[in-house]
């Protein structure tokens, strides 16, 4: 619930002989509230006779009103508060009587009921100028506030009120006297009110709103754009004009705040299945006599985004139209038309076409939301077209129903190509779909479609995976070339291409792109939301790009082989790549690196990396052999180098298994892929005992962790789907099959209602963890079908 629903839902609080209430709060300061609301430390401060106990009634105690929300904001983490009073300390404490949570100064500032104090070197005249304003700033100082709010009602408040820091804090005048405050309540009443609902914004903030279930997230695709939907209808999360560009709707990160665009039936009730009609990318939820079906359409021009809402069924159902660009911080303003809503105030045009709906638009000052109650009939649905990069609201040349159509058979004729695997066909198509949603007109390809959905709750380890990985994205296309589809590996390699013939030399590749090939710009936080579930910071942008990762070459040449066997010759571009590659190994496979999961810490000499770097050669004269090409003369005995090193500095007799990299013990399920690339033979004693000691130590009922060693980052995750995935490939060139199909039935069960996968999977709480949909999870459970299946 944002501040200003709060202040519309409130009951009235009644001024002594008045009739003031909260809605007559003046907008400036429920907004200067608002923000407040978001800061990560917040210093909450007030006098006492006037802010929270009316003066001009006499009455000593505090309003009732006031005390809840002091105690409510006191107990909310990150946030102090603090009563500054004239009264001596004792006075003060036995007329207020609040919480112990609530930190007391008396006497002008000038007595503290903590063991706050007055700096020793101070002499005594310095003492005696002591008075609230310094109090504030020595509660600042000790609790490290980042932004701090002073209501004051009494005597001698203006100097408090010019020493507030204009920026971050914010000073609130109780009454009608002139003040240097930047804002004003009318009475006391009405602070009291203002503090609950400061404590309502905070709440929320702190804890996020009650998310939905990252697994029962569905994705819509066009391929150029992506949007999830809850199990409700409700859209929480779309960017434009690019996938990675900032969220027109975030609510899945930052509550109604964020953007809503919400259908359900006017008489209530929860719905009853949400599905894809069958072998597509189009959503459909169903309610008792009502449906929503949601897709992209695939008839658009580039630079524009149609999502296409269609309400179905024979009773009225209620529309909620918010849309945030930015990530909710740039302010909006809709306009009704007579086909529609015209919005203004994103950096590029948008309208909401729905010809014979009737909107309500309601202004609070700073953005608007439209509603509307609509009764569509079965021969006649509502249609909704969310038009983003286009300001015509004018029909199109074709009808829904032949837009739709359309956007079935991009998706089912496609479906209908492939070679689906036997084991779980009808996820593995869902997985199959899902992966080439991910995949994009640039050639790049989504690691996932969304950022900061965390891997732990609360947590702090939430990242933007809406970027393109040489690693992730080989891999994908690599799945897709597996099951008949080539075209995203072309114009994945094209991608490739171009990222490398904009550099001196494939060694400089970094590990991720723009999904157009650039750069990233630098990663930052949004700090105004309030995060899934509450797991902060959001970040945008990803620091991991500056990494060295010397394994992406790995999959990459290993792509191209794939590929080349799928149509029947290697091209002469994809092996001057391939030899580029070779000779970047040899100049630097000897270095530490990152890895692949991205470690903010110091680089270490990592087996799995060197593994990479081992099969970038071994692929690499395979080819030479295989198409009639001229390997460079030192690559095979350089070959032969990297993996007498890993098999004797990889093995750490300790930990009876090939750990994460040469200095440590610690393990890590990527060392799997010594044996599963090939390097040993998965029959080797030493490969088996490490598929025993990860199991042992990694695994944990249905899930398999990365690893469980220190990386420099508070908190924790939950198990990876991908190193799940290792560990049954593992099972299954080690002879364990029964133990292979049972984990990948876990797997299975870790799907979403319509078949999507996150990263990750708390298997304590049962929670899914993670972005979403992931390619990693998606790309794994195809492989591992296809293993069960008998295919290699």
């Amino acid at each position: 619930m944002t501040l200003t629903q709060a202040v519309e839902a409130a009951p009235a609080t009644p001024k002594s002989g008045t009739d003031t209430t909260i809605e007559a709060v003046a907008l400036d300061v429920r907004q200067r509230v608002s923000a407040l609301a978001r800061t990560s430390r917040l210093l909450v401060a007030c006098d006492y006779d006037g802010a929270l106990a009316p003066i001009e009634s006499g009455q000593r105690s505090p309003l009732p009103e006031a005390v809840r929300a002091l105690r409510d904001l006191a107990e909310l983490p990150g946030t102090v508060c603090a009563v500054v009073s004239a009264r001596p300390l004792r006075d003060l404490a036995a007329l207020s009587r609040l919480p112990s949570e609530v930190r007391l100064v008396g006497a002008h500032g000038t007595e503290f009921d903590t063991d706050l104090t007055i700096d020793p070197n101070a002499t005594a005249s310095d003492a005696a100028a002591t008075d609230k304003s310094t109090a504030l700033e020595l509660l600042r100082e000790q609790v490290d506030a980042t932004a701090l709010l002073y209501i004051g009602g009494g005597d001698g408040e203006e100097p408090v009120f010019m020493n507030l820091n204009t920026g971050a804090d914010a000073g609130v005048r109780v009454g009608t006297e002139p003040t240097v405050a930047a804002h004003s309540v009318s009475d006391t009443p009405a602070a009291a009110g203002l503090l609950a609902l400061l404590a309502t914004e905070r709440r929320s903030w702190v804890f996020g709103e009650r998310p939905t279930p990252i697994e029962r997230m569905s994705m819509l695709s066009n391929q150029a754009s992506v949007a999830l939907v809850g199990p409700d209808a409700r859209l929480l999360w779309f960017c434009h004009p690019e996938p990675d560009s900032n969220a027109l709707f975030a609510e899945v990160l930052g509550g109604r705040q964020a953007g809503v665009f919400a259908i359900a039936p006017a008489h209530g009730g929860l719905p009853l299945g949400q599905r894809y009609l069958p072998g597509t990318m189009t959503v459909r939820t169903r309610w008792s006599r009502l449906e929503v079906t949601d897709y992209l359409a695939h008839d658009t021009e580039p630079g524009r985004t149609d999502l296409i809402r269609v309400i179905g069924g024979v009773t009225p159902a209620t529309i909620e139209f918010a849309p945030r660009p930015d990530f909710g911080r740039a302010p909006i303003r809709i306009t009704v038309e007579p086909e529609g809503l015209r919005i203004q105030g994103a950096d590029f045009p948008m309208v909401l076409r729905s010809p014979g709906v009737e909107w309500h638009v309601d202004h609070d000052g700073t953005d608007d939301v439209a509603r509307a109650t609509v009764h569509p009939r079965s021969e006649r649905p509502v249609v909704l077209e969310l038009r983003c990069g286009t300001d015509s609201l004018a029909a199109e040349g074709r009808t829904e129903g032949e837009r739709q159509e359309t956007a079935t058979r991009h998706w089912s004729h496609w479906l209908d190509t492939l070679e689906l695997p036997a084991t779980e066909k009808s996820l593995a198509a869902r997985s199959a779909l899902t992966l080439r949603g991910l995949c994009t007109p640039t050639g790049g390809v989504m690691a996932a479609a969304t950022t900061s959905l965390p891997e732990e709750i609360g947590g702090v380890r939430n990242w933007d995976y809406r970027y393109c990985w040489l690693r992730d994205g080989a891999l994908t296309v690599q799945a897709l070339v597996t099951l008949g589809s080539n075209a995203e590996a072309e114009a994945f390699l094209d991608w490739v291409h171009g990222v490398v013939d904009s550099l001196p030399s494939p060694e400089l590749l970094r590990p991720l792109y723009s999904l157009r090939g650039t750069d990233l710009g630098p990663e930052e936080t949004i700090d105004s939301l309030s995060g899934y579930a509450g797991s902060r910071p959001v970040r945008i942008g990803n620091l991991a790009d500056h990494q060295v990762q010397l394994d992406v070459f790995g999959p990459v040449v290993e792509l191209i082989g794939h590929l080349s066997e799928a149509r029947g010759r290697l091209a002469d571009r994809d092996w001057d790549l391939v030899r580029a590659m070779a000779e970047a190994v040899a100049r630097r496979w000897h270095e530490p690196d990152h890895g692949i999961w991205e470690e903010r810490d110091e680089p270490r000499q990592r087996v799995y990396s060197k593994v990479m770097c081992w099969v970038t050669l071994d692929r690499a004269l395979k080819f030479a052999e295989t198409y009639g090409r001229t390997a460079d003369d030192g690559w095979r005995a350089l070959r032969e180098e990297i993996a007498a090193e890993v098999l004797d500095k990889g093995w750490n007799e300790t930990a009876q298994a090939y750990t994460t990299a040469y200095d440590g013990t610690d393990l890590d399920a990527a060392s799997l892929h010594i044996g599963l690339s090939g390097l040993i033979d998965p029959a080797d004693e030493r490969f088996q005992a490490t598929v025993t000691a990860i199991e042992a130590e990694l695994r944990s009922g249905p899930t398999v962790y990365r690893y469980h060693r220190d990386d420099g980052l508070p908190g924790g995750e939950g198990g990876f789907h991908l190193c799940t995935t290792w560990l049954i490939e593992a099972y299954l060139l080690t002879g364990r099959r029964a133990e292979a199909e049972e984990l990948f039935k876990h797997l299975v069960d870790a799907a979403g209602p319509t078949g999507l996968i996150p990263e990750e999977f708390d298997p304590v709480t049962e929670r899914a963890l993670g972005n979403h949909p992931q390619a990693y999870s998606h790309l794994g459970l195809i492989r591992c079908a296809r293993l069960l299946d008998g295919h290699h």
